[in-house]
């Protein structure tokens, strides 16, 4: 094996699914592997592209994946190091319905697909890796020692991540199949095809399914002349027939056509070759099921006229959400359909305004912050914005504020409407504080991130949260090299922010009982975000500003990527992150059961074992805080 091989094998042993093949399997993979330089803004493959032969790793770089929805292009996904994409033609045929392009010089490894597939087929951790990312596009979440690497599914029509629970709906399929007997002559068999509109038939024995015909069958056997038009279905039929039970799932169907390599899936009563035909799934099933899903709400969204309408989705979702915590789907899932439900009802929030308006007299970009910002938001919480347009001339300042004021308010005033509540801190695009030009915004984070004692009355951390909503891209990441420049060697900075992180109370006593409120309409309950939630996130917070990963906002999402780069510290991190899902599924089951913000908690109403599981869930936060006190110098503001 050569040396740019063999370095390649190593690469990809420390990523799943690699990590599950043997270094000879990975070297044979390796050596067919080609690599692909990408200069900035280079697209390797588009919207309606022919699918390539190979699919993709990401060697360095950043690659974003997009489409383009209502002559608009949107940002899917950024794919970095470990990052596998393009895997669309492991499902299906048609062409791709993404691009991918460098977000900066990237190098990636294209593998193909043929190379691939038969180390798919042979081995189940690989198989069921595919499986469980496709499911749910996360880490491999068996994996507890290799959190690295992450699969992107690009075979949806709305966002990978509004589509992902479409993987664990249960099919439609033909339930008519066509079907002929073992002793039908290929010619009256193909002329019944061609009649009755069908690409594929069934030969059955008493309605047992024996084998299948499909038109590749007739293009591949019969058209070139291997077998003459006058033979038996027998002789050329696949079999046996790859069977399912009924309620199977997307991602098994696809799994399984994958794994079988093959393009219909029969149906059975017992999902077995031995009982009866009940009907069949064809690929084009697979692609009608991509487009009946829950990324259908970002559609209606976008046609949605009043904020009425609008709040009527958004109680569809808190459906959603409640179904899926029901179903035991991961919450990690579901905080990335939510979220990108509610970014799209806040992005048409501010295209009525502007519809009402009329157009914005500069360029500019609304960020959620907050809990919207870090994509965290699953119960009807306040909202948290900030708004911020170019420079433009002296002359023209203040009609152009005026103008951001005005659309401001009226979109703060269609979420609240919608079941957003006004930030009780103001920490809004409509407060004219949080309202201005990118060269003041530039000026308000130096003096933050600067002078930071100074400043502590108006610095809120959850300015450090931050998610494009709508506008100019340029604009956020104008923001991100400034919050980047001013947090290299500024101990003064972090060490402002690593006391505040430490400020929230403790959850239990000494005695390990819960801290509840003493006083007030919470009398007696415990704060679940102050005590328990806040900590976790404050201190993800603070590592990533520390050690600048850009675009990583989820707080769990923080704690796995900071695992990777601070392996040292890694179970700490992991722990922190498991615990973080624990505790915000008891936020969200309690905000649903009560219809509020699900901060505070009746421990009476909780069972011995679900107690137990808070308390455990607090353990992680201890090791935390040393972490935070050995890491950075708190001195000054302790």
């Amino acid at each position: 094996m050569n040396t740019i091989a063999e370095h390649i094998a190593d690469f990809l042993k420390e990523y799943p699914p690699f990590n599950h093949l043997t270094f000879e399997e990975l070297s044979e993979i390796a050596t067919n592997i080609r690599v692909v330089n990408l200069e900035k803004h280079k697209i390797l493959f588009q919207v309606n592209d022919v699918l390539h032969d190979s699919f993709y790793v990401v060697a360095s770089g950043v690659i974003n994946l997009s489409v383009i929805a209502d002559a608009e292009e949107t940002l899917l996904n950024k794919c970095n190091t470990g990052d596998i994409f393009g895997l669309r033609p492991f499902f299906a045929k048609n062409n791709y319905m993404m691009t991918a392009k460098a977000r900066e010089e990237s190098i990636v490894y294209a593998i193909p697909i043929a190379t691939f597939r038969p180390f798919v087929a042979n081995n189940s951790e690989v198989l069921n890796f595919l499986l469980e990312s496709f499911a749910v596009n996360t880490r491999n979440p068996k994996d507890k020692e290799n959190l690295i690497g992450k699969l992107i599914s690009d075979n949806v029509f709305y966002s990978d991540q509004q589509s992902e629970m479409q993987y664990f709906q249960s099919l439609s399929y033909n339930i008519s199949p066509l079907k002929t007997t073992v002793t039908a002559i290929v010619q009256d068999v193909a002329q019944l095809m061609t009649e009755s509109l069908k690409n594929n038939i069934v030969i059955c024995d008493n309605n047992i399914p024996l084998g299948i015909i499909t038109d590749t069958d007739m293009r591949s056997k019969i058209a070139t002349g291997r077998f003459p038009i006058t033979i038996s279905v027998d002789k050329i039929m696949s079999s046996p027939v790859i069977t399912v039970v009924e309620n199977v799932s997307l991602a098994e169907a696809q799994l399984l056509m994958l794994k079988h390599n093959v393009t219909h899936l029969c149906v059975t009563q017992d999902g077995t070759d031995k009982s009866a035909l009940k009907g069949i799934i064809s690929e084009h099933d697979l692609v009608v099921a991509q487009a009946s899903n829950p990324g259908v709400l970002i559609k209606e969204i976008k046609r949605s006229q009043n904020p009425k309408e609008l709040k009527q989705i958004r109680e569809r979702l808190t459906d959603l959400i409640q179904t899926s915590l029901s179903k035991n789907i991961p919450l990690s899932h579901v905080f990335n359909i939510a979220s990108e439900i509610n970014l799209a009802i806040i992005k048409r929030s501010v295209e009525l305004s502007i519809l009402d308006l009329g157009s914005p007299p500069a360029r500019f970009a609304w960020l959620s912050i907050g809990s919207q910002g870090r994509k965290e938001q699953l119960l009807l919480t306040d909202q948290d914005s900030i708004l911020i347009f170019e420079d433009v001339s002296a002359d023209k300042y203040r009609d152009v504020k005026d103008y951001f004021l005005k659309l401001a308010k009226r979109t703060t005033g269609t979420l609240e409407k919608i079941g957003y509540e006004y930030c009780p801190n103001g920490h809004m695009g409509s407060n004219m504080l949080w309202c201005k030009s990118l060269t003041d915004w530039t000026k308000q984070y130096d003096s933050w991130m600067n002078t930071p004692g100074e400043n502590s009355n108006d610095l809120s951390s959850i300015f450090f949260d931050y998610e494009i909503t709508f506008g100019e891209q340029k604009i956020e990441d104008a923001i991100g090299n400034i919050v980047s420049k001013n947090a290299k060697n500024n101990t003064l900075f972090f060490d402002f922010l690593g006391n505040d992180a430490l400020r929230k109370n403790a959850p239990l006593s000494f005695f390990k009982k819960f801290n509840v409120e003493e006083e007030g309409p919470n009398k007696d309950k415990f704060d679940l975000k102050t005590r328990a939630l806040m900590p976790l996130i404050d201190g993800a917070r603070l590592f990533t500003l520390h050690y600048d990963l850009r675009g990583i906002n989820n707080t769990y999402q923080r704690f796995k990527q900071l695992a990777i780069i601070d392996s040292k510290h890694s179970e700490i991190y992991l722990n922190c992150a498991d615990a973080f899902l624990t505790l915000s599924k008891f936020r969200t089951l309690e905000g649903l059961k009560n219809d509020d913000s699900g901060q505070f908690i009746n421990l009476h109403e909780l069972s011995k074992i679900d107690k137990e599981k808070l308390k455990n869930a607090f353990a992680p936060m201890r090791e935390l805080e040393e972490l935070i006190k050995s890491k950075f110098q708190l001195t000054q503001f302790s």
